[in-house]
């Protein structure tokens, strides 16, 4: 079975906690895959054909993106969040037709995408477009590079595809991209975070050079820089894109690499469930850069931000290495904490999980300075403030309620303070009841594994014993036992949607052992609804 999907952990003869061996198979591939485990992208890998058809696996990318066309020509998830892959997708097929090596066989597919963008994705108003980063550069470069290559086709291959230049969403403009561009032109130093861009922005890295390993932890910003300065320029970053290229069969994923943020969103997942894991020295090893002055990045070629350094401190101090979360004070705002200063948004996960370092903290040390004692108070209001009038919580970094919501009553629930968290988590168990499916599962679109566990873990942590929760429980858990081995659909934010298939899979599993414990029946639940990572590849 593919690294997607999980194996059934069925073995009877292995001994031991079946959630451990799950538990212990899944830290293994985070050692053995440091750059991380995410499922391919449409948007990145479309960079790769349009920018790097030089790359190994060229083929092998314009056949994924055949493949994943939706029958209303566009790609990706529902909604505004099609838009992106779309434009790319589009964009890359156009380029292989330009290229004329690919024949007309990619005409009806290049129609069918302008199709779906005029008719739909473009003509959404920008406000009603989803928050991914940096939409208001990426939309801009895409639509003015589809729009050159449809004037310069030849007339008799132009004739068959539609002829009017793609307009911008209405509430969007290409300002700040002419702005960005013009500012690199000029030599300007750009903010870190905007490397993970470099593929629109005509940039090169200003640490680009032969140890150069990822681009802003972005293939296609990766690809984008040696196909400027040649392969020769960076051995390292060839390297990295040739093992993301092998392991995916010619498409590539994004983010990538992402090795903190999934070590730490996994091992602090499993040991909040209670899972039993003792993962090699150089995966903790590897967190411990949260104690630094500016806390922690979530992987090479990124910024430092509160969330990956909070959720480390958090595994961190499960597993038994605390340490002082003072890196954390470097991300106070007067509304809370940003991710990264000079965020545009406000975050609930990444607050929900800066109370999560907080409590550990003085939790260990009440004698703590009072600022901590502050902070936890603090953070337990602005979080209640953030919510819902349902009950859940959204977030700016998940396309879900589901994994806010559970961010949020966790951190909550353990650590919050007075009766405004209390309520606030009251009202969160309230409307994960009341939004469960006929099937017993839990999405947004539709019931997904994913979502399905962040319900559970709310409902498993309200402090309540009303039957209904317990129906729930079980139905939840049903699903879980029934469908865990599909293929997870993309939720998280990136350029796209993206899925972080480690994180997924350990959020299922911590699911299934706070379900299971709640029932009593520890070893058969999780022989059902834990699943081992098949092995990764080296």
């Amino acid at each position: 079975m593919s690294d997607g999907a999980f194996r059934v952990l069925a073995d009877a003869t292995t001994g031991g906690d079946p959630a451990t061996d799950a538990a212990r198979e899944l830290i293994a591939g985070l050692a053995l895959r440091p750059w991380g485990q995410v499922a391919a992208s449409v948007y990145e890998t479309g960079r790769l054909v349009a920018d790097a058809p030089w790359l190994a696996g060229h083929h092998q990318r314009i056949a994924f993106l055949l493949r994943g066309q939706r029958p209303d020509g566009a790609w990706g998830p529902p909604e505004g969040y099609a838009l992106v892959p779309t434009l790319s997708a589009t964009d890359a097929l156009l380029a292989a037709l330009v290229d004329g090596r690919a024949g007309t066989d990619l005409l009806a597919p290049v129609a069918r995408g302008l199709g779906a963008l005029t008719g739909t994705l473009l003509a959404t108003d920008a406000r009603a477009l989803p928050d991914t980063p940096a939409l208001d550069l990426i939309v801009p470069a895409l639509v003015g590079s589809i729009n050159e290559r449809l004037a310069g086709l030849e007339r008799a291959t132009a004739d068959r595809l539609p002829r009017p230049p793609l307009a911008l969403p209405d509430g969007l403009n290409p300002g700040r991209l002419r702005v960005v561009r013009s500012a690199v032109a000029a030599g300007a130093a750009l903010p870190p975070k905007l490397a993970h861009f470099y593929e629109i922005l005509d940039a090169a890295p200003a640490d680009a050079g032969p140890t150069l390993t990822a681009v802003g932890a972005s293939p296609a910003a990766t690809a984008a820089w040696l196909t400027t300065a040649g392969p020769d320029a960076g051995p390292a970053a060839h390297a990295f894109l040739q093992t993301l290229i092998r392991e995916g069969g010619g498409p590539v994923p994004c983010p990538a690499p992402i090795t903190v943020f999934e070590r730490a969103w996994v091992l602090s997942s499993l040991r909040r469930a209670g899972v039993a894991i003792n993962p090699p020295n150089s995966v903790l090893a590897s967190l411990t850069g949260a104690t630094g002055a500016q806390g922690i990045a979530t992987g090479d070629g990124l910024p430092t931000d509160a969330d990956t350094t909070s959720v480390s401190l958090d595994a961190l101090a499960r597993l038994g290495r605390p340490a002082d979360p003072v890196s954390l004070w470097a991300y106070e705002t007067a509304d809370g904490f940003c991710t990264w200063p000079g965020e545009d948004g406000f975050s609930v996960t990444t607050n929900a999980h800066v109370l999560d370092a907080f409590g550990q903290h003085v939790a260990r040390h009440p004698d703590a300075d009072a600022r901590y004692h502050r902070a936890v108070d603090r953070l337990s209001v602005v979080l209640s403030g953030h919510q819902r009038a349902d009950g859940a919580w959204q977030d700016r970094w998940h396309a879900s309620p589901y994994y806010a919501t559970a961010c949020c009553v966790l951190a909550l629930t353990e650590f919050g303070r007075g009766a405004v968290a209390a309520e606030a988590v009251d009202r969160a168990g309230h409307w994960v009841l009341d939004s469960q499916r006929a099937d017993g599962s839990w999405g947004r679109w539709a019931g997904t594994t994913e979502e399905t566990a962040y319900a559970l873990q709310v409902l498993l942590a309200v402090p309540t014993t009303v039957p209904r929760v317990d129906d729930a429980v079980a139905r939840g858990h049903a699903y879980l036992h029934e469908f865990a081995a599909r293929e997870h659909p993309p939720l998280w934010y990136g350029k796209e949607l993206y899925c972080p298939i480690a994180i997924v899979r350990a959020a299922v599993l911590a699911a299934c052992r706070l379900a299971a414990v709640r029932t009593s029946d520890v070893d058969h639940s999780v022989v059902d609804c834990g699943y081992r990572a098949t092995k990764p590849t080296t």
